[in-house]
């Protein structure tokens, strides 16, 4: 197969795995999609091949609008989608973020194997569920007055360590240590502060959770020993993001790009683009506001940890020095780095929504605990299936601005979810075939998050490993989750 109909568009194949849309018209690049010919069919059953077509006629936007194999419909901007975007010349836009800024994972190891969990699973879950805040709404770890608020937004997870909820070594395996530092606190309306205020370590709902697992598969046995892992060791995966701040954040730019930019958004064919211009206040503001809120969300994921590694101290104990963080890396985010652009570096924002950065061994914004094997990345499957753990590949800054896909990807809407499964009988399911137990505030949720609502991770990561921007290095499962 040369060429791929999806209705009105027309896609040509490259070489395995790589999709063109050619550029026509208005669009200021082609784009291209990372998929297998199976992953490509469900990425067609949605809007995602019109958004993506749409985000080439960014201003600024360089080489090609990307989508990865997880790709699926998003607000504006395809989920799955990559853009980088001239910081000069360019813009950056909210909406090709997301609402859910720094929606990310990171993985807990601990020095237990499987046997040593096996029958408390229950009481693991239970224990879990009751001391880490989930679903709609407030309540959290940290009860934080509007000056913590302040101090997060500014610090990130140099606050957690100050306040006891981390040890330095957390910082040394986070993206960027944990702290954005051009985020801006000011930037950020009293509104969203005051959303956050209740809201500091908590998992929030949706696709949000907290999992312990175990390592089933170990594919590069030297990277798996510089990361720390071994087959049958049990680790833990946090998914959650920054809850209402980064939401009403983006709220509030979004209405104010709107207005103020009106000139740029009547040149872009949807107004869920809208964008402002670099070096514009409120490209300097928003930019400001986000890394802000990227802060926020990075000490959520810190203070659920901590909580996590009360837990399995009470239960277990293990001291927390024994539960190490493996690394931290986040989805949803627009961040200036420099990349080779027709020989030429230039400093891009690259948008990154439901993408994670995969950077390779020697690129020096890799913690030096991986600089010399690559960046650890994470990427979830369901709760019924596994998930896994990448490095970045050697192709990754050639082919996606350094960037790979960030988990299975929807293949069922919430709604058409809740018509198809019940959530109790997902639940027992689970437990009874595949001896995963689940947790969550309703059965809603449950059905919502349904292993046969996503697509198939196993293709995913395999697309991704093909292609060298992520290399496959590990293999988790399901013990047990706890959901919103």
């Amino acid at each position: 197969m040369t060429t791929f109909e999806a209705g009105s568009i027309t896609l040509e194949k490259i070489r395995d795995h790589v999709w063109e849309i050619p550029q026509e018209g208005d669009m200021r690049v082609p784009a291209r999609v990372l998929a297998s010919e199976s992953l490509l069919e469900e990425i067609t059953e949605d809007k995602t091949l019109q958004q993506l077509k749409n985000t080439t006629h960014l201003p600024g936007i360089r080489e090609y609008a990307i989508c990865m194999p997880d790709g699926h419909q998003g607000y504006g901007f395809p989920v799955g989608g990559v853009a980088g975007i001239d910081a000069e010349n360019g813009c950056i836009s909210p909406g090709a973020v997301g609402y859910d800024i720094n929606c990310g994972v990171r993985m807990m190891k601990t020095p237990l194997t499987y046997d040593d969990i096996q029958g408390r699973e229950e009481e693991l879950v239970d224990k879990l569920f009751a001391n880490v805040p989930s679903g709609l709404g407030g309540g959290g770890i940290h009860d934080g007055r509007m000056s913590d608020v302040e101090a997060i937004l500014e610090k990130g997870v140099e606050w957690a360590l100050e306040e006891g909820y981390a040890i330095p070594e957390d910082l040394d395996h986070c993206e960027d240590e944990g702290r954005r530092t051009d985020a801006d606190p000011s930037a950020v309306s009293k509104k969203a502060k005051d959303r956050g205020q209740n809201q500091i370590g908590s998992l929030g709902s949706g696709n949000h959770f907290l999992e312990v697992q175990r390592v089933t598969d170990v594919y590069r046995e030297d990277v798996a020993a510089d990361f720390g892992l071994a087959e049958d060791q049990v680790v833990v995966l946090i998914h959650c993001g920054s809850r209402g701040l980064g939401h009403q954040v983006c709220t509030d730019y979004l209405r104010d790009i709107e207005q103020t930019h009106e000139g740029l958004l009547n040149q872009l064919p949807d107004k869920e683009l809208a964008a402002a211009p670099a070096g514009s206040r409120l490209a300097e503001e928003y930019y400001g506001a986000m890394c802000a809120a990227i802060n926020f969300a990075w000490v959520n994921r810190q203070l659920i940890m901590h909580q996590t590694r009360k837990v399995f101290e009470q239960v277990f104990d293990v001291s927390a020095d024994e539960m190490s963080l493996l690394y931290d890396v986040a989805h949803n985010i627009a961040k200036k780095e420099t990349h080779d652009v027709d020989g030429e570096d230039r400093e891009l924002f690259v948008h990154r929504k439901g993408a994670t950065r995969a950077f390779p061994a020697g690129r020096p914004e890799v913690p030096a605990a991986y600089r010399d094997v690559g960046q650890p990345i994470i990427i979830p499957g369901s709760m019924g299936a596994g998930s896994y753990v990448l490095r970045g590949g050697e192709n990754s800054l050639s082919e996606t601005f350094g960037s790979t896909a960030h988990g299975a990807g929807r293949l069922m809407s919430r709604t058409q979810a809740k018509n198809e499964y019940w959530g109790e009988d997902v639940q027992d399911d689970l437990r009874e075939q595949d001896h995963i137990y689940v947790k969550a505030q309703s059965g809603a949720t449950v059905a919502e998050e349904a292993p046969g609502v996503y697509k198939d991770v196993d293709e995913v990561v395999r697309v991704s490993d093909a292609l060298g921007i992520g290399d496959r290095v590990a293999r988790t499962y399901p013990v047990c989750n706890i959901k919103g």
